[in-house]
């Protein structure tokens, strides 16, 4: 649907093409249960790049332990679950006006009146700004999205949907400012959540647990000795100070755990059926 923009129906002794014009949200979880942080997110999510490119914005959300976030989120919980509705659940934090469905469906279906279109003198500017976010891609290592002729159009959609929340037919530069503040920082938040050292995903550390895990599938089995994983390297060229420093970086992302010999243990759900 996503590809062709269109949708085949063969019910009922009807056989038609339909277009497919909608918003597309989704969620997707990592692979292995676990996000690791040294891969891209089109290897953590097991998707192709191709697949990524048609979601106009995408953010990575990692659930790291934080006290007073935690503790923000269990009280919330807890009022919500005590009083059965989360507007009243308020600690009284929040000192924005909460909206009623009512009111917001009304703003929305009003937003949806306008059909906004990009004035001629914004036709260079967001050609520069799309050619600058090329040039931006290029100069990169290690690039986590791919721009393409699709993220221009996503810039035309934001800018125009942007409008639409102005109740205005025109599109002005404000609107294609912020929709380029929201790709970027999409883009942003893709990188801040990678390794501190910023290493691409065909380093040793990694490739060692790519070995490891592959072992582990093949076999069926949820434990791998410390002295088979050494086995399973070395003919790799690998060493065992790299073997160590593999096994407890990823025991830290909660990828796998570890003994007190140093085997490895995997979860229930971290290796795949």
């Amino acid at each position: 649907v996503m590809e062709q923009q269109t949708v085949s129906i063969a019910k009922a002794g009807i056989t038609t093409t339909l277009n497919a014009r909608a918003t597309v949200l989704a969620a997707a979880n990592p692979a292995y249960s676990r996000y690791d942080t040294r891969r891209s997110p089109a290897e953590n999510m097991a998707l192709p790049a191709s697949l990524l490119s048609r979601f106009d914005l995408m953010w990575l959300i990692l659930d790291r332990a934080d006290a007073e976030l935690d503790a923000a989120l269990a009280q919330h919980v807890l009022n919500v679950h005590r009083v059965s509705s989360s507007a009243s659940a308020s600690t009284g934090s929040i000192s924005e006006e909460v909206l009623e469905p009512s009111e917001l469906r009304a703003y929305i279906a009003k937003a949806r009146t306008f059909t906004p279109e990009v004035p001629r003198e914004l036709n260079e500017y967001i050609a520069c700004a799309y050619a600058e976010m090329r040039a931006e891609e290029a100069a990169s290592e290690n690039p986590h999205s791919y721009t393409t002729a699709r993220t221009l159009l996503g810039i035309l959609r934001l800018s125009e949907a942007l409008a639409r929340l102005r109740f205005s037919d025109i599109v002005e530069q404000g609107d294609v400012d912020e929709a380029l503040r929201l790709m970027q920082m999409s883009k942003i938040s893709l990188l801040e959540n990678r390794d501190s050292r910023g290493r691409a995903s065909a380093d040793p550390i990694s490739e060692i647990y790519g070995i490891i895990r592959d072992y582990a599938v093949r076999s069926g089995s949820q434990e791998v000795a410390f002295q088979k994983a050494m086995r399973l390297i070395q003919p790799r060229g690998f060493r065992e100070e790299q073997l160590r420093t593999c096994l407890s970086e990823y025991s830290s992302l909660n990828v796998w755990s570890l003994d007190d010999n140093m085997n490895v243990l995997f979860g229930e759900d971290d290796l795949p059926v």
